[in-house]
């Protein structure tokens, strides 16, 4: 006598985005070109968005040839939030709506060295126009897809990039003798202040959207290899668990499942990946 074979779920295509319409902005970032090319390769429909409409087609195009779906370059500065209105109503145009939202632009200033001050010395001018992107923009971006989500009432994940330094305070000792780019670094006051202020708008936006099924979460990478120099991923590599920095790579794969139905019944939270360090 044989059990009968029990009817199990199949979960394969849990991570599926075909037919998915997701926007990226920062897309074309040092991590954004990785998320376009996550979300792509699950089969979303992909709008490409940055500042230049060059770099937004070159890279549309490279996830055409890459995976065979649509991609489309819009170029938008989200500080504007007439510039951000329509963006969003030539992504609508073009692919009839918006499922995922990947609110990842983040900007630093047009002057490196005030951007990089001491908090004794730092200019209102600088944190103004550095919140005028991060924060504010990252909030035009999110109220108009998020209106026009709730108008399409079929649901919709929103994504926003925060970053650890929005979660816990940075080590000052990490920077001593730290180096990016040629220049010494530091983590100004104006970017962990913008970037814990997206965890608390994810979360308001989260409670708010809920009734209409769209789900709002944060991803939170902690520190990615880019270009530091050896000193700065030697300090940062000894403050995290798995004793190094992170690739670009490593974010994909938690992006993809907050856009996806995997994470259907995750809102409001925010999603550190960062090697363990806040777990010390």
């Amino acid at each position: 006598m044989t059990a009968d074979i029990p009817d199990l779920p199949d979960y394969r295509g849990i991570f599926d985005l075909k037919g998915k319409v997701a926007v990226v902005t920062g897309a074309c970032g040092i991590l954004g070109r990785h998320f376009c090319s996550g979300l792509a390769a699950y089969g979303a429909r992909v709008a490409v968005v940055d500042l230049d409409q060059a770099a937004c087609d070159a890279m549309a195009e490279g996830l055409r040839q890459r995976y065979g779906g649509e991609a489309v370059g819009v170029a938008c500065d989200i500080s504007h939030s007439e510039n951000v209105t329509a963006m969003v109503g030539q992504v609508t145009e073009r692919f009839g709506g918006i499922d995922v939202l990947h609110n990842n632009a983040a900007g630093k200033s047009s002057s490196l060295d005030r951007f990089f001050a001491p908090v004794e010395e730092y200019d209102e001018e600088i944190w103004r126009e550095v919140m005028a992107v991060n924060l504010d923009g990252a909030f035009n971006v999110a109220k108009v897809a998020g209106a026009q989500m709730r108008r399409q009432g079929r649901g919709g994940s929103i994504i926003q990039t925060a970053s650890i330094y929005g979660v816990v305070g940075p080590d000052q000792r990490i920077y001593e003798g730290s180096r990016y780019m040629d220049r010494p670094i530091n983590t100004p006051p104006v970017y962990s202040a913008s970037k814990a202020a997206i965890v608390g708008l994810t979360r308001h936006l989260a409670t708010y959207w809920a009734p209409y099924g769209i789900r709002v979460n944060t991803l939170t990478p902690g520190g990615v290899e880019s270009g530091q120099n050896d000193i700065f991923r030697q300090h940062y590599s000894a403050r995290v668990p798995l004793g190094r920095m992170a690739q670009p790579r490593e974010m994909v794969g938690a992006l993809v499942w907050l856009a996806s139905d995997a994470s259907s019944y995750v809102t409001g939270t925010n999603v550190v990946v960062d090697g363990g360090l806040t777990a010390w």
